[in-house]
């Protein structure tokens, strides 16, 4: 090799070297500069609390509707499936057409793959109210991305889209139906 050509890889090297070394520092200066982040458990011991404080409420008062609401909204939000579906069913026996908490219930019962139940419910809801876009909006997803049923997730999608074609949401569902309408559904037989 010749000797410039040599001098030239060392150099290279050398100023690759420095511009790690100042990259590495700079980033050092930065974390730690920056705000250590609040606490993980703060909201836990709330929502724990919360928890406590709502199921008293719903063993001395088990016709509490909102107790238990409220109690299965905690549930939904901690990813407690199970405790979710069983606290929106004691709210729906004391009113069960309430087409949030039949919506609420059935995407806990499709978290837990129990895709009938979670129809039934979104149906349910939809039957309730014909504008109920949550409701449509999840059974769609259910249909679509869990049962690969394209052809029932287009209806579904379509009757969301109609509620209010220029809302966020039926723009984003307009894209989904798109994509079903652009890529057909693999017929049963051949899967």
């Amino acid at each position: 090799m010749k000797k410039n050509t040599v001098l030239f890889i060392v150099v290279a090297m050398v100023v690759g070297i420095l511009i790690g070394v100042i990259v590495t520092n700079s980033k050092k200066d930065l974390s730690a500069s920056a705000p250590a982040p609040p606490p993980a458990s703060a909201p836990l011991i709330n929502q724990q609390q919360q928890t406590s404080v709502l199921e008293e409420i719903v063993a001395r008062e088990p016709d509490n509707r909102n107790a238990w609401i409220r109690l299965g909204h905690i549930f939904f939000d901690s990813n407690q499936p199970m405790k979710a579906i069983e606290a929106y069913a004691r709210a729906l026996e004391l009113n069960g057409n309430d087409p949030n908490i039949l919506t609420d219930q059935g995407v806990m019962y499709r978290r837990v793959g129990w895709f009938d139940k979670a129809i039934s419910n979104f149906e349910k809801a939809y039957a309730i109210d014909k504008s109920h876009q949550q409701s449509l909006y999840n059974l769609g997803i259910v249909y679509r991305y869990d049962l690969q049923d394209f052809a029932k997730a287009k209806v579904v999608w379509e009757k969301f889209v109609a509620i209010d074609p220029g809302s966020p949401g039926a723009r984003q569902v307009q894209s989904e139906l798109d994509f079903l309408k652009s890529h057909p559904e693999i017929p049963k037989t051949m899967q």
